[in-house]
Protein backbone atom coordinates (compact mmCIF):
# COMPACT_ATOMS: atom_id res chain seq x y z
CA UNK A 1 0.00 0.00 0.00
CA UNK A 2 1.69 3.08 -1.35
CA UNK A 3 2.29 6.18 1.47
CA UNK A 4 -0.24 9.11 0.47
CA UNK A 5 2.11 12.02 -0.88
CA UNK A 6 0.59 14.95 0.96
CA UNK A 7 1.10 13.05 3.82
CA UNK A 8 4.65 12.56 3.29
CA UNK A 9 5.59 15.71 3.02
CA UNK A 10 3.27 16.65 6.10
CA UNK A 11 6.06 14.21 8.21
CA UNK A 12 9.03 16.05 6.41
CA UNK A 13 7.81 19.30 7.16
CA UNK A 14 7.18 18.80 10.50
CA UNK A 15 10.66 16.87 10.76
CA UNK A 16 12.28 20.15 9.69
CA UNK A 17 10.64 22.66 11.12
CA UNK A 18 11.21 20.59 14.94
CA UNK A 19 15.02 20.53 13.45
CA UNK A 20 15.24 24.30 13.04
CA UNK A 21 13.09 25.49 16.13
CA UNK A 22 15.17 22.87 17.96
CA UNK A 23 18.46 24.65 16.42
CA UNK A 24 16.72 28.24 17.34
CA UNK A 25 16.74 27.60 20.80
CA UNK A 26 20.21 25.95 21.41
CA UNK A 27 21.88 28.97 18.97
CA UNK A 28 20.76 32.09 16.97
CA UNK A 29 23.95 31.23 13.63
CA UNK A 30 21.30 30.89 10.98
CA UNK A 31 23.54 28.41 9.32
CA UNK A 32 23.25 25.98 12.18
CA UNK A 33 19.83 25.85 12.36
CA UNK A 34 19.84 25.28 8.50
CA UNK A 35 22.26 22.52 9.12
CA UNK A 36 19.63 20.91 12.61
CA UNK A 37 17.14 21.17 9.76
CA UNK A 38 18.54 19.32 7.74
CA UNK A 39 19.77 16.48 9.43
CA UNK A 40 16.20 16.30 10.35
CA UNK A 41 15.13 16.25 6.66
CA UNK A 42 17.28 13.28 6.36
CA UNK A 43 15.80 11.51 9.56
CA UNK A 44 12.36 12.17 8.31
CA UNK A 45 13.41 10.40 4.93
CA UNK A 46 14.38 7.57 6.54
CA UNK A 47 11.07 7.44 8.98
CA UNK A 48 9.15 7.77 5.50
CA UNK A 49 11.15 4.90 4.31
CA UNK A 50 10.47 2.44 7.47
CA UNK A 51 6.86 3.35 7.25
CA UNK A 52 6.54 2.61 3.74
CA UNK A 53 8.66 -0.66 4.42
CA UNK A 54 6.32 -1.78 7.20
CA UNK A 55 2.94 -0.99 5.17
CA UNK A 56 4.73 -3.30 2.63
CA UNK A 57 5.27 -6.31 5.59
CA UNK A 58 2.89 -9.00 6.79
CA UNK A 59 0.41 -7.54 9.22
CA UNK A 60 2.23 -10.34 11.58
CA UNK A 61 5.55 -9.03 11.42
CA UNK A 62 4.07 -5.15 11.48
CA UNK A 63 2.02 -6.50 15.06
CA UNK A 64 5.49 -8.33 16.18
CA UNK A 65 7.79 -5.73 15.93
CA UNK A 66 5.35 -3.79 17.46
CA UNK A 67 5.06 -5.63 20.72
CA UNK A 68 9.20 -5.99 20.14
CA UNK A 69 9.70 -2.28 20.56
CA UNK A 70 7.51 -1.18 22.82
CA UNK A 71 9.38 -4.12 25.04
CA UNK A 72 12.28 -2.59 24.09
CA UNK A 73 11.33 0.46 24.98
CA UNK A 74 10.14 -0.18 28.50
CA UNK A 75 13.19 -2.13 28.75
CA UNK A 76 15.81 0.91 27.55
CA UNK A 77 13.80 3.55 29.58
CA UNK A 78 13.88 0.99 33.09
CA UNK A 79 17.63 0.38 32.19
CA UNK A 80 18.01 4.97 31.59
CA UNK A 81 15.93 5.60 34.88
CA UNK A 82 19.11 5.50 36.96
CA UNK A 83 21.84 7.26 34.88
CA UNK A 84 21.69 10.61 35.73
CA UNK A 85 22.63 9.71 39.33
CA UNK A 86 25.47 7.17 37.84
CA UNK A 87 27.16 9.39 35.47
CA UNK A 88 28.48 12.80 36.71
CA UNK A 89 28.46 14.52 33.83
CA UNK A 90 25.78 16.30 32.38
CA UNK A 91 26.59 16.85 28.89
CA UNK A 92 26.67 13.13 28.14
CA UNK A 93 23.89 11.78 30.06
CA UNK A 94 21.13 12.62 27.63
CA UNK A 95 23.31 11.07 24.62
CA UNK A 96 24.08 7.98 26.60
CA UNK A 97 20.42 7.66 27.95
CA UNK A 98 18.81 8.26 24.14
CA UNK A 99 20.97 5.01 23.28
CA UNK A 100 19.89 3.13 26.03
CA UNK A 101 16.31 3.75 24.91
CA UNK A 102 16.98 3.41 21.40
CA UNK A 103 19.00 0.34 20.82
CA UNK A 104 16.92 -1.64 23.46
CA UNK A 105 13.62 -0.39 21.25
CA UNK A 106 15.54 -1.27 17.77
CA UNK A 107 16.44 -4.90 18.95
CA UNK A 108 13.04 -5.13 19.97
CA UNK A 109 11.69 -4.58 17.08
CA UNK A 110 13.87 -6.97 14.95
CA UNK A 111 13.57 -9.97 17.58
CA UNK A 112 9.37 -9.05 17.26
CA UNK A 113 9.57 -9.27 13.73
CA UNK A 114 11.31 -12.47 13.25
CA UNK A 115 9.76 -14.56 16.29
CA UNK A 116 6.29 -13.86 15.09
CA UNK A 117 7.57 -15.50 11.93
CA UNK A 118 8.82 -18.28 13.85
CA UNK A 119 6.02 -18.55 15.85
CA UNK A 120 3.37 -18.62 12.92
CA UNK A 121 5.35 -21.48 11.14
CA UNK A 122 5.19 -23.43 14.74
CA UNK A 123 0.92 -23.35 14.93
CA UNK A 124 0.94 -23.85 10.88
CA UNK A 125 2.86 -26.86 11.27
CA UNK A 126 0.71 -27.58 15.05
CA UNK A 127 -2.52 -27.27 12.82
CA UNK A 128 -1.45 -29.24 9.89
CA UNK A 129 -0.69 -32.32 12.23
CA UNK A 130 -4.69 -31.97 13.48
CA UNK A 131 -6.75 -33.32 11.60
CA UNK A 132 -10.33 -31.70 11.68
CA UNK A 133 -13.69 -33.55 12.40
CA UNK A 134 -15.58 -34.19 9.13
CA UNK A 135 -18.71 -35.30 11.48
CA UNK A 136 -20.47 -37.76 13.23
CA UNK A 137 -21.67 -41.00 11.93
CA UNK A 138 -25.09 -42.69 12.55
CA UNK A 139 -25.90 -46.36 12.15
CA UNK A 140 -28.08 -45.64 9.08
CA UNK A 141 -25.02 -44.26 6.99
CA UNK A 142 -22.66 -47.13 8.59
CA UNK A 143 -24.70 -49.56 7.12
CA UNK A 144 -25.51 -48.67 3.77
CA UNK A 145 -21.62 -48.70 3.29
CA UNK A 146 -21.35 -46.15 0.49
CA UNK A 147 -19.37 -43.75 3.02
CA UNK A 148 -16.53 -45.74 2.74
CA UNK A 149 -16.31 -45.35 -0.46
CA UNK A 150 -16.52 -41.74 -0.59
CA UNK A 151 -13.96 -42.06 2.33
CA UNK A 152 -11.89 -44.33 -0.39
CA UNK A 153 -11.62 -41.58 -2.89
CA UNK A 154 -10.22 -39.13 -0.75
CA UNK A 155 -12.97 -36.34 -0.92
CA UNK A 156 -13.73 -36.85 2.97
CA UNK A 157 -10.05 -35.69 4.80
CA UNK A 158 -10.16 -35.88 8.96
CA UNK A 159 -11.61 -37.46 11.91
CA UNK A 160 -14.76 -39.33 11.24
CA UNK A 161 -16.58 -40.23 15.27
CA UNK A 162 -18.11 -42.83 15.67
CA UNK A 163 -20.27 -42.91 19.18
CA UNK A 164 -20.02 -45.82 21.92
CA UNK A 165 -23.92 -46.25 21.48
CA UNK A 166 -23.62 -46.53 17.94
CA UNK A 167 -21.35 -49.51 18.31
CA UNK A 168 -23.89 -50.71 20.67
CA UNK A 169 -27.04 -50.48 18.54
CA UNK A 170 -24.83 -51.96 15.34
CA UNK A 171 -24.07 -54.81 17.63
CA UNK A 172 -27.32 -55.80 18.66
CA UNK A 173 -28.95 -55.43 15.19
CA UNK A 174 -25.92 -57.73 14.54
CA UNK A 175 -27.08 -60.03 17.53
CA UNK A 176 -30.61 -60.15 16.26
CA UNK A 177 -32.66 -63.26 15.48
CA UNK A 178 -33.77 -62.05 12.54
CA UNK A 179 -31.81 -62.87 9.54
CA UNK A 180 -31.88 -59.83 7.50
CA UNK A 181 -31.41 -57.20 10.50
CA UNK A 182 -28.45 -59.57 11.42
CA UNK A 183 -26.54 -59.59 7.55
CA UNK A 184 -27.18 -55.70 8.04
CA UNK A 185 -25.66 -55.33 11.27
CA UNK A 186 -22.61 -57.69 10.25
CA UNK A 187 -22.29 -55.69 7.13
CA UNK A 188 -22.38 -52.68 9.34
CA UNK A 189 -19.63 -53.76 11.31
CA UNK A 190 -17.81 -54.81 8.13
CA UNK A 191 -17.74 -51.83 6.89
CA UNK A 192 -16.45 -49.49 9.95
CA UNK A 193 -13.38 -52.18 9.70
CA UNK A 194 -12.82 -51.37 6.20
CA UNK A 195 -12.91 -47.72 7.16
CA UNK A 196 -9.81 -48.40 9.68
CA UNK A 197 -7.88 -49.05 7.03
CA UNK A 198 -8.49 -46.02 4.87
CA UNK A 199 -5.64 -43.77 5.05
CA UNK A 200 -8.12 -39.93 4.55
CA UNK A 201 -9.85 -40.41 7.47
CA UNK A 202 -9.34 -41.82 11.00
CA UNK A 203 -11.82 -43.63 13.23
CA UNK A 204 -12.66 -42.30 16.47
CA UNK A 205 -14.71 -44.11 18.50
CA UNK A 206 -16.29 -41.44 21.12
CA UNK A 207 -17.23 -42.82 24.83
CA UNK A 208 -19.65 -39.25 25.21
CA UNK A 209 -22.91 -41.12 26.56
CA UNK A 210 -26.40 -38.86 27.51
CA UNK A 211 -27.73 -41.20 30.25
CA UNK A 212 -30.61 -38.89 30.58
CA UNK A 213 -31.75 -38.78 26.89
CA UNK A 214 -32.72 -42.33 25.78
CA UNK A 215 -33.04 -41.68 21.91
CA UNK A 216 -29.84 -42.77 19.75
CA UNK A 217 -31.23 -39.73 17.28
CA UNK A 218 -31.77 -37.27 20.44
CA UNK A 219 -28.26 -38.63 21.90
CA UNK A 220 -26.75 -37.75 18.29
CA UNK A 221 -27.65 -34.34 18.08
CA UNK A 222 -26.40 -33.66 21.09
CA UNK A 223 -23.24 -35.01 20.63
CA UNK A 224 -22.79 -32.93 16.89
CA UNK A 225 -23.94 -29.67 18.95
CA UNK A 226 -21.02 -30.33 21.33
CA UNK A 227 -18.50 -30.91 18.68
CA UNK A 228 -19.68 -28.36 16.45
CA UNK A 229 -19.88 -30.98 13.56
CA UNK A 230 -22.48 -32.40 10.80
CA UNK A 231 -24.29 -35.38 11.73
CA UNK A 232 -23.50 -37.96 8.37
CA UNK A 233 -26.67 -39.74 7.81
CA UNK A 234 -29.04 -41.62 5.20
CA UNK A 235 -32.50 -40.98 7.91
CA UNK A 236 -34.57 -38.74 6.39
CA UNK A 237 -36.17 -38.11 10.00
CA UNK A 238 -33.05 -37.43 11.53
CA UNK A 239 -32.30 -35.23 8.85
CA UNK A 240 -35.36 -33.04 9.54
CA UNK A 241 -34.60 -32.93 13.31
CA UNK A 242 -31.21 -31.75 12.77
CA UNK A 243 -32.49 -28.89 10.53
CA UNK A 244 -34.94 -27.69 13.12
CA UNK A 245 -31.80 -27.92 15.74
CA UNK A 246 -29.48 -26.04 13.45
CA UNK A 247 -27.07 -28.72 13.19
CA UNK A 248 -25.64 -29.06 9.66
CA UNK A 249 -26.06 -32.79 8.04
CA UNK A 250 -24.10 -34.55 4.94
CA UNK A 251 -26.98 -37.00 3.63
CA UNK A 252 -25.43 -39.61 1.13
CA UNK A 253 -28.50 -39.74 -0.66
CA UNK A 254 -28.77 -36.06 -1.54
CA UNK A 255 -25.18 -36.54 -2.02
CA UNK A 256 -26.04 -39.35 -4.74
CA UNK A 257 -28.49 -37.26 -6.17
CA UNK A 258 -26.49 -34.47 -7.16
CA UNK A 259 -23.89 -36.44 -8.51
CA UNK A 260 -26.01 -38.47 -11.04
CA UNK A 261 -25.84 -37.23 -14.52
CA UNK A 262 -28.00 -34.95 -15.77
CA UNK A 263 -30.97 -35.69 -18.31
CA UNK A 264 -32.70 -32.91 -20.55
CA UNK A 265 -35.96 -33.31 -21.71
CA UNK A 266 -34.68 -34.54 -26.07
CA UNK A 267 -32.10 -36.41 -25.35
CA UNK A 268 -32.33 -40.17 -26.25
CA UNK A 269 -31.22 -42.95 -23.43
CA UNK A 270 -30.59 -46.95 -24.33
CA UNK A 271 -32.75 -48.70 -21.73
CA UNK A 272 -33.79 -52.12 -21.09
CA UNK A 273 -37.57 -52.48 -20.12
CA UNK A 274 -37.35 -54.21 -16.80
CA UNK A 275 -41.56 -54.53 -15.85
CA UNK A 276 -44.95 -52.73 -15.95
CA UNK A 277 -45.74 -49.17 -15.20
CA UNK A 278 -48.73 -48.14 -13.14
CA UNK A 279 -50.40 -46.72 -15.89
CA UNK A 280 -52.04 -48.43 -18.85
CA UNK A 281 -49.27 -49.98 -21.06
CA UNK A 282 -46.57 -48.25 -19.55
CA UNK A 283 -43.06 -49.58 -18.97
CA UNK A 284 -40.21 -49.34 -16.29
CA UNK A 285 -36.64 -49.18 -16.90
CA UNK A 286 -33.72 -48.24 -14.76
CA UNK A 287 -30.49 -46.41 -15.27
CA UNK A 288 -27.20 -47.95 -13.75
CA UNK A 289 -27.38 -45.57 -10.95
CA UNK A 290 -30.75 -46.81 -10.15
CA UNK A 291 -32.56 -44.09 -11.39
CA UNK A 292 -36.45 -44.49 -12.16
CA UNK A 293 -37.44 -44.49 -16.24
CA UNK A 294 -41.21 -44.28 -16.98
CA UNK A 295 -41.93 -45.40 -20.83
CA UNK A 296 -45.15 -44.80 -22.27
CA UNK A 297 -46.16 -47.19 -24.15
CA UNK A 298 -42.86 -49.35 -23.13
CA UNK A 299 -44.96 -52.43 -22.01
CA UNK A 300 -44.78 -54.34 -25.22
CA UNK A 301 -40.92 -54.03 -25.49
CA UNK A 302 -40.93 -56.01 -21.95
CA UNK A 303 -37.50 -57.39 -21.22
CA UNK A 304 -36.01 -55.47 -24.41
CA UNK A 305 -33.55 -53.30 -25.34
CA UNK A 306 -34.68 -50.02 -26.81
CA UNK A 307 -34.02 -46.21 -27.51
CA UNK A 308 -36.35 -43.51 -25.27
CA UNK A 309 -36.60 -39.94 -25.86
CA UNK A 310 -36.84 -38.04 -22.17
CA UNK A 311 -39.83 -35.95 -22.02
CA UNK A 312 -39.66 -34.54 -18.40
CA UNK A 313 -37.19 -34.65 -15.33
CA UNK A 314 -39.25 -35.27 -11.91
CA UNK A 315 -36.61 -34.66 -8.52
CA UNK A 316 -38.05 -35.21 -5.15
CA UNK A 317 -37.12 -36.18 -1.83
CA UNK A 318 -36.76 -40.03 -2.42
CA UNK A 319 -34.67 -39.31 -5.58
CA UNK A 320 -34.90 -38.29 -9.48
CA UNK A 321 -37.93 -39.71 -12.05
CA UNK A 322 -37.58 -39.97 -15.67
CA UNK A 323 -40.37 -40.25 -18.21
CA UNK A 324 -39.64 -40.59 -21.27
CA UNK A 325 -41.78 -41.58 -24.54
CA UNK A 326 -40.81 -45.19 -26.42
CA UNK A 327 -38.63 -43.93 -29.78
CA UNK A 328 -38.26 -47.76 -30.92
CA UNK A 329 -41.07 -48.52 -33.40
Amino acid sequence: MPLNKTISAVILLSYVLFGCLLGLSICNAPELIAAIGFIFLLIGVGTLRLIILWLRSDVFNVLGGAVGAIIGLLTGMVIAWNLPILIDNPEIVGPITGLFIIVPTLIGLQLGATKIRELRERIGKIEEGVNKIVGVLDTSVIIDGRIADICETGFLDGDLIIPQFILQELQTIADSSESIKRTRGRRGLDILNKMKKQAFVKITISDSDYPSTKEVDQKLIQMAKELGCPIITNDFNLNKVAEVHSIQVLNINQLANALKPIVLPGEIMRVQVIKEGKETGQGVAYLDDGTMVVIDNGKKFMSKNIDATVTSVLQTTAGRMIFATCKTV
